[in-house]
């Protein structure tokens, strides 16, 4: 469930990832509950790490697991462990499924969202971009992983690629199955830091995880292998799952995702094309769509070299996708809000 930490000792509730801003929601309601971390998210079950260690929570009748997700703080009562409260998260990944009524959650409380792409074709730019509105509305830190470095003939071409995607994008090559690719990424998983891993099936997601654990191959997930024609993987994470840093913290393993659709995400995507952004408020009209209306501040920054065309269309269209798919908040009596 959690790997080798939980049963080798107790971990104190700052080892768990546990803060101020979890503490102060504990007010004299909260007397005598425990805080616990959950683990794992079944149908119709639920399991956790605490200080006692591992525990399976007792649910209250007509609980919806699909309201609690990996990472989630919540209260239990001493000895039965039965759920009481789910504590507000201080960041939480989640993706709008077609025809869902609300969105699927995939991780919470994380700190940093690696997102993994490898060194050939399954790097896309459009498809990192994605990844990135979905990591800034959630509110972790991206970071972009390149994976298969070794296979690449000018690795340093993905690296630019990569961090000219986002101000302040950090970038980094990593060899899941090197001995060294957790030190690559220690400057993240310090202790009591939550990290998550997300990117297309095959990429080496389940290798990096089994290399943050200090797992022997396999031993916490089960890894695919690459077809040949066409250099990608097969799909073997199928459900997420918390797990303990060898050298502290946690890391969340989620499955890779076919369709990433765009929703909920403005402040997002306002920090990703930050360079549009910026320049949109000095446009002459206030809805300018950036097309080919007259005193078109971003249109200026496309003629100065600031924005490329192809940047632009790119945001054009996660744009017109997060309006189509963000549902419409209404108020009292369904009106429009």
């Amino acid at each position: 469930m959690t790997g080798h930490a939980p049963e080798a000792r107790p971990l104190s509730l700052a080892e768990l990832g546990w803060s101020d801003f979890f503490a102060t929601q504990c007010g004299p309601d909260a007397a005598g509950l425990v805080p616990v971390r959950i683990a794992t998210v079944h149908r119709a079950r639920m399991s956790a790490v605490g200080e006692a260690g591992p525990i399976r929570l007792e649910l209250p009748v007509h609980t919806n697991t699909g309201d609690y997700t990996v990472g989630d703080w919540v209260l239990v009562e001493p000895g039965t462990h039965l759920l009481r409260r789910l504590l507000e998260r201080r960041s939480v990944l989640a993706r709008r499924i077609e025809g869902a009524k609300s969105p699927q959650l995939a991780g919470a409380n994380i700190d940093t969202l690696f997102i993994v792409t490898s060194c050939n074709d399954d790097f896309n730019v459009a498809r990192l971009e994605r990844y990135l509105a979905l990591a800034n509305e959630s509110g972790a830190e991206p970071v972009i992983l390149l994976t298969k470095a070794d296979l690449a003939a000018d690795v340093e071409s993905y690296r630019a690629q990569a961090a000219a995607l986002q101000r302040g994008l950090a970038v980094a090559i990593v060899n899941p199955r090197e001995a060294g690719a957790a030190v690559v990424l220690e400057p993240w998983c310090g202790e009591g830091r939550t990290v998550a891993l997300v990117g297309s099936s095959g990429v080496g997601k389940s290798t990096l995880v089994n290399a943050l654990a200090g797992a022997d191959e396999g031993e916490l997930q089960a890894t695919g292998g690459i077809r040949a024609r066409d250099d990608k993987g097969r799909h073997t994470t199928t459900s997420r799952s918390l797990h303990a840093i060898a050298g502290g913290g946690w890391v969340i393993d989620t499955p890779g995702m076919r369709t990433l659709h765009v929703s909920d995400a403005a402040a997002g995507l306002e920090t990703l094309f930050a360079e549009i952004a910026e320049r949109a408020p000095l446009c002459r009209f206030r809805d300018c769509t950036h097309e080919h209306e007259p005193g078109c501040a971003v249109q200026e920054g496309v003629r100065e070299g600031l924005i490329t065309p192809e940047r632009l269309a790119r945001w054009r269209k996660l744009d017109l996708e997060n309006k189509a798919k963000t549902p419409e908040a209404r108020g009292p009596k369904g009106r429009r809000r």
